[in-house]
């Protein structure tokens, strides 16, 4: 009970304004860094009887030894505080942000007498203006060799400049113009700051301005005859339009904006930032986000802002999958940091929305990607295993899992799935479907599905007598259901029947993500992104969606649970329908008439009927 918590402070001690808490542990040590409108209200949840809290906030709560509060003047004060401290204390029960690569960014050093241009990894060089990140650094580095023609800035190595200037002989680039040549004199270091401030603004989007610049240039150069000057801004226009043309153009041109996509589970997000300059795409960046309590889609927006800015600047528009509760001051931070308006938004319908779809299909695929490449891992796969077989208290490593699960449709078209792992793997071959005619409840449902499925390990033909098993009669170290205590205890009670030992049982509860072991109180606790508890998640997974796909099918089949869908039509009509018909290959054939004519079946009714028919 919350009463359990000897720290948990009186409500009349937290103040009602807004402010930002800390949960310590006994090392004072931060955990976690919280913000709230209202301290009061916000702390009292984090103390109510344990046995309502999800499981990783009660782990927090209970591995905490205090809790403290600052109060600030408002909810802006309160969100800057907070990602102060998320930033100092690093606690571990916050979001936890991994990248999953280095990406290249264009640097212009615009902060030097003498500018240079080159793609680096470093974030940190001082008074550097950066545009990015990229996702490939050979095709930067390619746009970079085709805008020298345009923008002729200083490109060279501190080493290679130095040389030249001592030796009063420019590089290759100089004699080729793809470089000023400062170094040399050709132009002074104002004139080749010019440049560099001007390939800064095209790269930020005034693109358009350079192009038609130029071309007014050359048709000038072309009218009093200059044609080598006509022909160098020629070349500079083709140079400008080729790196436009490496830019996928997908919004109008004076759209800047950040799209963001987030695809989650319970312990993983994977984040898809494109970022959108002039209307075209200039660079993507990905990342995987750690989850160690439970946070909605619009919390997780918020976290993956301010990680995404924290040291970046934003553009004057950031679109998001939904926006947070405090949408608002967050819009304020950004502002901040930006220095002008920025605008938080939900794209709703047009390009933008189209945009923000491809968006979240790209992190959809990302987090797809991440776990396969986890769980195609051999010492990974190798680690989980040994954890399960630690967790559970087991005397053999579970090298063969089969985990059941059952799916219906208000109690019609019963069935259940069998999945089979082995060495952490899926074994597709060995997958098994069952269909149950009729049954109480989903208890009862995993009691005949593990009946049946045992009877084979029971019977004697599992051992014949050369030694060979079939698939389906090879015994597993684990049997796992999908379900907490109702569903591991019905499980239990068909293995007890059986007579079949040696198989542990467990069953994982999806809400909370716990474990339940046979005539236990309490559930066993795998370590957030452990690799056991990403192994459980994917085969629990994996059964939930093999049992979908069969109930699916079987639905699509029978046709009284496709008319249980219709509004109004209960099971007399049903049966009446199917009476008057014969066969369901003819009730698909009549027309509206002749549905109508039915006894009890309306024109409303039958009008909805055949549309359902048809869907």
């Amino acid at each position: 009970m919350a009463g359990e918590l000897s720290y948990r402070p009186k409500p009349g001690e937290i103040p009602t304004g807004p402010g930002v808490y800390r949960f310590r542990d006994g090392a004072s040590r931060v955990l976690y860094v919280g913000k709230a409108k209202n301290l009061r209200s916000r702390l009292s949840n984090y103390f109510a009887p344990l046995a309502t809290l999800h499981e990783r906030t009660r782990r927090m709560v209970m591995t905490a030894n205090s809790v403290e509060w600052t109060v600030v003047g408002s909810e802006f004060e309160a969100l800057q505080l907070e990602f102060t401290w998320i930033k100092e204390f690093d606690p571990p029960f916050n979001v936890q942000f991994k990248d999953d690569k280095s990406y290249p960014y264009l640097a212009i050093t615009l902060a030097d007498d003498v500018p240079r241009v080159l793609v680096t990894r470093n974030r940190k060089i001082s008074g550097a203006r950066y545009f990015g990140p990229y996702t490939k650094a050979w095709a930067i580095r390619e746009t970079v060799d085709i805008l020298l023609k345009a923008f002729p800035m200083r490109s060279c190595s501190e080493t290679t400049y130095r040389r030249a200037k001592q030796t009063g002989r420019p590089c290759l680039l100089g004699d080729i113009g793809k470089c000023a040549a400062p170094c040399v004199g050709r132009v002074t270091a104002a004139e080749h700051k010019s440049i560099a401030l001007d390939f800064t603004s095209f790269m930020a989007g005034n693109d358009s301005r350079y192009l038609t610049a130029i071309s007014r240039r050359m048709q000038e150069a072309s009218e009093r005859q200059d044609y080598e000057a006509a022909a160098r801004y020629r070349d500079q226009s083709g140079a400008m339009q080729a790196a436009l043309a490496r830019s996928v153009v997908v919004l109008s041109a004076d759209v800047d904006a950040d799209v963001f996509g987030i695809a989650h589970d319970e312990l993983a997000a994977a984040v898809q930032q494109f970022i959108v300059r002039g209307g075209r795409i200039r660079g993507v960046r990905g990342w995987v986000v750690d989850k160690e309590l439970d946070l909605d889609l619009p919390a997780l927006v918020e976290m993956v802002i301010q990680n995404a800015y924290d040291g970046d600047q934003p553009p004057r528009e950031v679109i998001v999958p939904a926006l947070p509760d405090d949408a608002s001051e967050l819009e304020q931070w950004l502002s901040g940091v930006r220095g002008t308006a920025v605008k938080l938004a939900v794209a709703q319908r047009g390009e933008k929305a189209a945009l923000a779809q491809t968006v979240a299909t790209n992190a959809t695929n990302a987090l797809i990607l991440y776990k396969t490449r986890r769980s195609s891992d051999f010492a990974a796969r190798s680690k989980a295993v040994a954890e399960l077989q630690n967790a559970l208290g087991m005397d053999e490593a579970p090298l063969r899992m089969e985990c059941f699960d059952v799916s219906h449709l208000s109690g019609t078209n019963i069935v259940a799935s069998m999945v089979v792992f082995e060495d952490g793997l899926p074994r597709k071959d060995q997958y098994r479907r069952f269909s149950i005619p009729e049954s109480s409840d989903d208890t009862e449902s995993i009691y005949r599905t593990l009946a049946r499925r045992l009877a084979y390990l029971a019977a004697p033909a599992a051992a014949p007598a050369d030694g060979v098993r079939t698939k389906f009669a090879y015994p597993p170290q684990l049997l796992v259901v999908d379900g907490g205590q109702p569903q591991v205890a019905a499980a239990a009670r068909a293995l007890s029947e059986s007579g079949v030992t040696g198989i542990q049982l467990c069953g994982i509860a999806k809400r909370l993500e716990e474990v339940w072991l046979p005539d236990s109180d309490y559930p066993v606790i795998l370590p957030r992104n452990s690799d056991a508890l990403f192994l459980m998640q994917r085969i629990r997974d994996e059964a939930h969606r093999f049992a979908i796909s069969y109930q699916r099918q079987k639905r699509s089949g029978d046709i009284r649970s496709v008319l249980a869908n219709v509004p109004g039509l209960g099971p007399h009509r049903v049966k009446a329908l199917l009476g008057h018909f014969g066969s369901v290959a003819r009730l698909r054939r009549a027309s509206l008439a002749e549905i109508s004519g039915v006894p009890g079946i309306g024109p409303s009714l039958a009008a909805a009927v055949a549309e359902q028919l048809r869907a």
